[in-house]
């Protein structure tokens, strides 16, 4: 494939690196961003086996494209930033880890020939992530943890150790956790699949390089002979052009499903304040549900004064929407919230906005309910925001995957905290 100069209307510097199925390509007036320029090429056994396939470059673009813009939704840390072109994207430019995470929910394919005696089909719970060493000549061979330490690779500044392997590993099952939710609702589940990791200026480890159909194997409906992956392209024997576009079809067939994956928007979180002087406590919760992806309203009614418009406006949203949970804000006696609880089969979070000097009496009434009835109680904003999304995340792929990057920004965030701290301080 010969150079380019410009894509997407972007001038292009120079080639970077050039591997088997894309070229990359500096992005001067872009620093710190490269273009990854796709191939209409295909191959296999670390490229023993190689054919043209038309087309192959638009659809490998859209279906990482897609993949990526999904990850970067739920809030992963990606290098990927835009397409530019139909067979091109810009991304952050990285010097990359030259590992590659394999991550299975089933034992088949190289699995079974270096593990001698599992069954195809054997289910890997959590999941199974596994380590490859990036090395054409040597066939990738699989290195432990302790190998990729052991090696100090020296990446963009960043030497590669314990504490980075650790962020990779919990990111690499993060990333498959949501993707495999994500295919799910098209029927459709993911076996296993590899990606790698990059560095960048700034020295984030990101998930980098590209994620397609070269990347995964699918079987639809759970069926090994429907797979729709590159895995019937290194099943062949005999290679015909009829073969490639059976190939390529699967090819477009996985790019056109990924349009599918959009959670339907039909919940809503309703937080209630018995009185309009709570508005600043609710506008916090109401912050904290929109960060997670929720859709959230504000609404001022009280319980006690005001019984019957409480249920009648109740009544309405239930009219209207079958995904809700209600947030009450009442603080001395809370009414609101048992009563919401006594009249809505609808989840009711009680998150009362109290007083440091009077914490105790402000929270009994959230507390001690009549019997019969079940709402809960949380002090804070972000845990009654995150204790809707909990509940919505159960029937919405994106919002559970929010909550999956908050744990893990969370674990990272302690990595990065301790790795500053860390260090015997001599006197």
């Amino acid at each position: 494939m010969a150079s380019v100069t410009e894509v997407g209307n972007i001038k292009l510097g120079k080639l970077l690196i050039e591997g088997k199925t894309k070229q990359v390509y500096d992005v001067p007036s872009m620093p710190g961003h490269s273009i990854l320029l796709n191939k209409d090429r295909i191959t296999a056994h670390n490229g023993v086996r190689a054919h043209d396939l038309e087309g192959k470059a638009k659809i490998s673009n859209q279906t990482n494209a897609k993949v990526f813009t999904l990850l970067n939704k739920a809030g992963l840390r990606t290098a990927f930033v835009r397409m530019v072109s139909d067979n091109a994207f810009l991304a952050r430019k990285c010097d990359m880890v030259p590992i590659e995470w394999v991550t299975r929910r089933l034992a088949t394919g190289s699995y079974l020939k270096r593990n001698p005696g599992v069954k195809e089909g054997y289910r890997f719970a959590p999941a199974k992530v596994e380590t490859f060493f990036k090395d054409d000549a040597n066939d990738d061979p699989q290195w432990s943890e302790e190998q990729i330490v052991s090696a100090g690779f020296k990446v963009n500044g960043v030497t590669i150790g314990q504490d980075e392997v650790d962020i990779m590993r919990q990111t690499t099952a993060l990333v498959f956790e949501v993707l495999e939710k994500a295919w799910a609702t098209r029927d459709c589940a993911l076996i296993d699949m590899k990606i790698e990791f990059g560095v960048d200026g700034d020295g984030q480890l990101l998930v980098a390089d590209v994620i397609d159909s070269d990347s995964w194997r699918l079987w639809p409906s759970g069926d090994k002979r429907l797979m729709v992956d590159k895995q019937v392209y290194r099943n062949l024997a005999n290679v015909t052009a009829a073969d490639l576009d059976t190939v390529k079809r699967n090819f477009v067939w996985v790019s056109d499903q990924l349009d599918g994956m959009v959670t339907a928007n039909d919940h809503l979180v309703v937080v209630l304040m018995g009185s309009a002087s709570d508005q600043e406590h609710c506008e916090k919760i109401a912050k904290h549900c929109s960060a997670l992806g929720l859709n959230v309203e504000l609404r001022v009614t009280s319980a006690h004064k005001g019984t019957q418009t409480t249920l009648h406006m109740v009544s309405e949203y239930e009219s209207v929407l079958s995904k809700l949970v209600f947030i009450t804000v009442a603080g001395r006696s809370n009414g609101l919230g048992p009563v919401l609880s006594g009249n809505t089969n609808y989840p009711v979070i009680n998150c009362p906005p109290v007083k440091p000097d009077n914490v105790s009496q402000d929270v009994w009434s959230s507390l001690n309910l009549p019997s019969g009835l079940g709402c809960a109680t949380v002090l804070y904003p972000e845990a009654a925001a995150l204790h809707a999304a909990q509940i919505v995340g159960m029937g919405n792929f994106i919002v559970w995957s929010k909550l999956r990057v908050k744990q893990l920004d969370n674990y990272v965030n302690l990595i990065l905290a301790d790795k500053k701290m860390r260090g015997v301080r001599k006197n």
